[in-house]
């Protein structure tokens, strides 16, 4: 019958699995690809918030609840992609009386609009989805 010292094995293993976690560590941090999917969904949402203004207050300042500011008390937002492209969701106001007003915006894989739709009352809003078909809004 043979003896284990566990006396030797204990360090063997703890200084081996702390390497393994090291050097795991070490790859998820130094690993490229979530900087790269980050500024890709960053330049998405900034392409969205230009879209979602200038169909919603051209020449004017919306404040925009979105993935890069997003607000738990508004609503949810979310960026996802999709088949051939992304998903953005999130909520904009037009002023400070102004409530929120959700929005679901498609972009294809460039950046460009494939669809807006959002929730609000605008007269002016609404006309223009009757013309545009890449935009829908329906009153609250």
């Amino acid at each position: 019958m043979t003896v284990i010292n566990h006396k030797v094995i204990r360090p063997v293993v703890a200084v081996t699995f702390g390497l393994i976690l090291a050097l795991y560590t070490y790859q998820r941090v130094n690993d490229p690809e979530p900087a790269r999917q980050r500024a890709i969904e960053e330049g998405l949402v900034i392409s969205a918030r230009d879209i979602l203004g200038s169909y919603v207050m051209p020449g004017n300042q919306i404040e925009v609840v979105d993935p890069l500011a997003p607000n738990s008390k508004v609503g949810k937002v979310f960026i996802a992609p999709t088949g051939t492209g992304w998903e953005i969701a999130g909520h904009y106001r037009r002023d400070e009386a102004d409530p929120w007003h959700p929005y679901l915006m498609t972009l294809d894989g460039e950046g460009g609009l494939e669809s807006l739709a959002v929730r609000d009352g605008n007269d002016r809003l609404i006309g223009m989805s009757a013309q545009d078909p890449n935009f829908s809004a329906v009153p609250p």
